[in-house]
């Protein structure tokens, strides 16, 4: 029997849709679920000559060429360390286990150190673009042994989406890397997904849109720089027609939504290294508060809101939500690549910001035109000393953002004087103004913590630490 390129480990939605992709690429895959009915289920459903389902995890690992490559997809934390547990008797020095699902990037660490000493690699595979970016191309993030890379490579690049006929698959780094940064893209995801809700909110209730109408802006600006995939689903949501009554489904759709924890660890890491990506926190909270169903009924019927206040040029409104969009989804990206520059620095991990940008040019949900620029904002670099420490010092995005930054503080100013929950707009600006900011109040925090618990601090006129003898009233 010849023998296989790859086994899959877990053939629910995503890891059936690779296995198919492989298959279809030409390579030979196995393709084994705990479930046997699974198995069963996928090969009934999607017959493919190049797709073997096994129903023994010993008889798939036997079946592989070596270096033997094991792709797991399957659910992270856990799950993963259990079915490690079960492969470590069956494989052999220099062997590879791919995992490709969500798992936190402390875990592929730990997992890779363990496998190391047993001369197993273990690469850590971000993988991002749902079900129809696994089946027909995704963007792919690997990290761990280079070495291990390169003998996965041509399947992970063979699968992967296309930019600019450029695979949108790299080596990313060592160790977690990969896993990394695909949980800073999630959160880039969650932020970018925030601001447009709350564009949503901001043209539905202060501008007044139907639906049929937000659905042809939303395809307009999908026209130009806001060009994305994100972007172009959100147009068509809004023409949806309800299945089940009148009307379009959006309006019948719970006000409430969940999330699996990546962009909760992006925002937990940024706090451990002393990054700020507050648009990406605040879109992790939007999504804790919206939960609260009960809570907020109650709070909607006892805290006073403010009226709405109507625009009477609708045209002209929209257009000033759209660079408010565009000026918070820069601000977004600048956070979420200075926390991946900031972990390369700390870990040594290298990481090329330019790469990455562009194998997120397609497959992945957070695709789009907009990344063309990132990408040649890190790899030529266009600020004043080359590549920029962070997004907004490219003089191309500055601009954008000397340009546009009036409409994103009109659109904040218009959604809080209405009352509209706008947390990533908000913070877009907050953030925008600590970082141009001349005086941000911290010598007055530093004063307070000297005063109370003899903190000591610096001065601006001298080196070294200072402590003051603070005379205090007797209103304390």
């Amino acid at each position: 029997m010849t023998k296989l390129d790859i086994g899959i480990v877990g053939l629910s939605v995503m890891g059936r849709s690779l296995a198919l992709n492989m298959a279809d690429h030409g390579f030979k895959v196995g393709g084994y679920n705990r479930s046997a009915s699974v198995t069963d289920q996928v090969m009934k459903e999607h017959p493919h000559q190049n797709l073997i389902p096994f129903h023994d995890l010993g008889q798939l690992i036997a079946s592989l060429s070596r270096p033997r490559k094991v792709m797991l997809m399957i659910q992270a934390g856990k799950p993963v360390d259990a079915v490690i547990e079960q492969l470590i008797p069956l494989l052999g020095q220099g062997d590879i286990i791919l995992d490709g699902g969500n798992s936190f990037y402390e875990d592929t660490r730990r997992r890779a150190k363990m496998l190391e000493e047993q001369g197993i690699h273990y690469l850590g595979v971000g993988i991002s673009g749902g079900e129809e970016g696994a089946r027909f191309g995704p963007s792919i993030m690997p990290g761990g042994n280079r070495d291990a890379y390169e003998s996965v490579r041509p399947i992970l690049k063979a699968i992967a989406a296309k930019a600019m006929d450029e695979p949108c698959c790299t080596y990313i780094g060592p160790e977690g890397a990969g896993h990394y940064v695909k949980m800073v893209h999630n959160g880039i995801e969650y932020a970018d997904m925030q601001l447009i809700a709350e564009s949503y909110l901001l043209l539905k209730y202060v501008g007044g849109f139907s639906n049929r109408e937000l659905a042809d802006i939303f395809h307009s600006w999908n026209q130009g720089e806001l060009h994305s995939y994100l972007i172009g689903i959100t147009a068509d949501i809004f023409r949806e027609a309800d299945d089940l009554t009148d009307g379009e489904l959006i309006d019948y759709i719970l006000d409430s939504a969940k999330q699996k924890g990546t962009g909760r660890w992006a925002s937990i890491e940024a706090l451990k290294q002393g990054v700020d990506i507050s648009m990406i926190t605040s879109a992790c909270s939007a999504r804790i508060m919206s939960n609260h169903l009960e809570a907020r009924k109650k709070a909607s019927g006892l805290v006073n809101a403010p009226a709405f206040n109507p625009v009477t040029d609708k045209e002209q409104f929209a257009s000033m939500v759209r660079e408010a969009l565009y000026t918070g989804k820069i601000i977004a990206y600048a956070q979420g690549f200075s926390l991946m520059q900031d972990a390369s620095e700390q870990y040594g991990w290298n990481l090329d910001l330019g790469r990455i940008a562009s194998i997120f040019r397609a497959g992945c949900i957070i695709q789009a035109v907009f990344l063309n620029d990132i990408t040649k904002a890190f790899e030529s670099g266009s600020g004043d000393d080359g590549k920029p420490e962070n997004l907004i010092f490219d003089r191309f995005f500055l601009s954008r953002i000397n340009e546009h930054q009036d409409s994103l503080r009109k659109a904040v100013s218009t959604g809080v004087m209405n009352g509209l929950p706008i947390p990533a707009l908000c913070n877009a600006i907050s953030y925008l103004d600590e970082f141009r900011g001349k005086a941000v109040g911290a010598n007055l925090i530093q004063a307070q913590r000297d005063c109370f618990g003899a903190h000591t601090y610096e001065r601006t006129d001298r080196e070294g630490t200072f402590h003051h003898e603070w005379r205090k009233s007797n209103d304390n």
